[in-house]
């Protein structure tokens, strides 16, 4: 398999601090889990459908890091990863989702992904395929050299003769010749071609509605293709520049061998897939166990039961095969403020037995959010900024403020981690925002203290004001 799953725990860690700030408890346990899929793919044969996946819970409030985690895990792996809501989900004859759903949503991701690899492999070739087309439109075959071609490939079973080139052959070649250089310089990317582009069927679809065939595995764009003898073509004029593009995708699609896509897609799936599942306290029971339930408790625990069987493994059917769950990495997280993990059925808990408590974030967790990630909010306002030609500073002060009203605001209205560092920049830079480009005409400006304070202090100190703009 081509995903990368050849990091050590140490070296997983590493990669997520460069983006998450604490939380090494969380970090070191998904290492963990990471690096047991390499485990088990390289431990003996009559072990490895033996050795299951340890299912992680990761509790903790809202925006302390725990879906930017499982985000980053996936990416460090090239596995497929998917992010659903348990909310999303209902059992089965209630309003909603089924819990299948999600398996069908992250094998349509894996078949992207391969599918995506695959047609950078064949590229170069597709290129050169879409330029001969675009040529052959530009420069058509003259009509001697058309018939030459249909007399000698006609002949009574001879292997067809090589002649030489006629005088008008022969200058359609150097024009061709010269076409290509034209092309590939980009002199011609403004000039208009006629191509043959497939017709949409996406509005015959719509007659299945959201939860149509799709919901039960079955692909409606190929039956309806094939049953109108393939797809469909239409005539468009468009760009050279953009016909070379629709003409190399559509070249690359005929060079890709899809079954072989398909294959690499479930296996990806199968033995590296990491679905996460947020807000699953959602569907705990409150209160926990004992009878008498009713109402909402009773659909809960009726979604409770609809994911069991996928995380204790099980096969789902989609639209390019079934696809075992068994060695699917979950990820769960909620925050429990209201239920708590026991709160969950026991059949559930059990097929997750790896528990990681996230921690709230301190005002020096802000300070280190906004200045040390890669991502780092504060570097990501000042790309912005760039973009139109302004230069904005942060001074150290300016950032130390910041991080002191995030924590302030968090203790006092609603603790929302990280995000509130997203809505405190946003209003402290709303007018340099919006006066840029129109009524801002300075190239650059420092973020100190003092403008801090004065744009934000009096709506920290106003508890309601804070509760509706903070």
């Amino acid at each position: 398999m081509s995903f990368n799953q050849e990091l050590t725990p140490h070296e997983i860690v590493s990669e997520l601090d460069r983006y998450i700030i604490g939380q090494h408890e969380a970090k070191k346990s998904v290492a963990i889990a990471l690096r047991n899929r390499w485990r088990r793919l390289n431990a003996p044969t009559d072990m490895r459908d033996e050795i299951m996946p340890n299912n992680i819970i990761m509790i903790g409030p809202t925006g302390v890091g725990k879906t930017e985690i499982a985000r980053r895990l996936a990416k460090l792996s090239g596995a497929p990863f998917i992010k659903v809501e348990a909310t999303k989900f209902t059992e089965v004859g209630y309003v909603g989702r089924d819990v299948e759903s999600m398996i069908r949503d992250i094998t349509d991701i894996s078949i992207n992904m391969v599918r995506e690899e695959h047609t950078t492999s064949v590229q170069e070739r597709a290129l050169e395929l879409a330029e001969d087309r675009i040529l052959d439109l530009l420069v058509p075959p003259t009509p001697a050299a058309t018939a030459r071609n249909e007399s000698v490939s006609s002949s009574s079973g001879l292997a067809p003769i090589s002649k030489p080139l006629s005088e008008d052959e022969s200058l359609r070649t150097r024009t061709r010749d010269k076409f290509r250089k034209m092309l590939r310089d980009g002199e011609l990317d403004e000039r208009e071609v006629e191509i043959d582009v497939a017709a949409d069927q996406s509005q015959v679809l719509q007659m299945f509605g959201p939860m149509g065939m799709e919901e039960m595995g079955v692909n409606m764009q190929d039956i309806l293709g094939n049953l109108g003898g393939g797809k469909k073509k239409k005539k468009r004029r468009v760009p050279v520049k953009e016909a070379r593009d629709m003409l190399a995708q559509e070249e690359a699609s005929k060079l890709i061998d899809m079954d072989k896509v398909t294959k690499q897609a479930l296996e990806r799936v199968q033995q590296a897939g990491i679905v996460f599942i947020d807000e699953i306290d959602k569907v705990a029971s409150r209160g926990g166990g004992g009878g008498g339930k009713s109402g909402p408790d009773v659909s809960r625990e009726g979604v409770q039961r609809d994911l069991l069987p996928i995380v204790e493994g099980s096969g789902v059917m989609t639209k390019y095969g079934m696809v075992k769950t068994d060695h699917i990495l979950f990820i769960a997280s909620g925050a429990f403020h209201i239920s708590k993990p026991s709160d969950l059925i026991p059949e559930l808990q059990g097929r997750f037995p790896i528990r990681v408590e996230l921690h709230s974030l301190t005002e020096d967790d802000f300070y280190k959010i906004l200045t040390i990630p890669k991502n780092a909010l504060l570097k990501q306002y000042q790309a912005l900024l760039a973009s139109e030609g302004v230069k904005v500073e942060f001074s150290d002060d300016a950032v130390r403020e910041v991080a002191h009203m995030a924590a302030t605001v968090n203790e006092d209205v609603e603790n929302i981690g990280a995000r509130r560092l997203h809505t405190i920049l946003t209003t402290l830079l709303e007018d340099v925002l919006f006066d840029v480009p129109d009524a801002f005409r300075e190239d650059s400006f420092v973020v100190d203290q003092a403008l801090v304070r004065a744009k934000l202090a009096n709506v920290v100190e106003n508890r309601d004001l804070s509760q509706y703009i903070l």
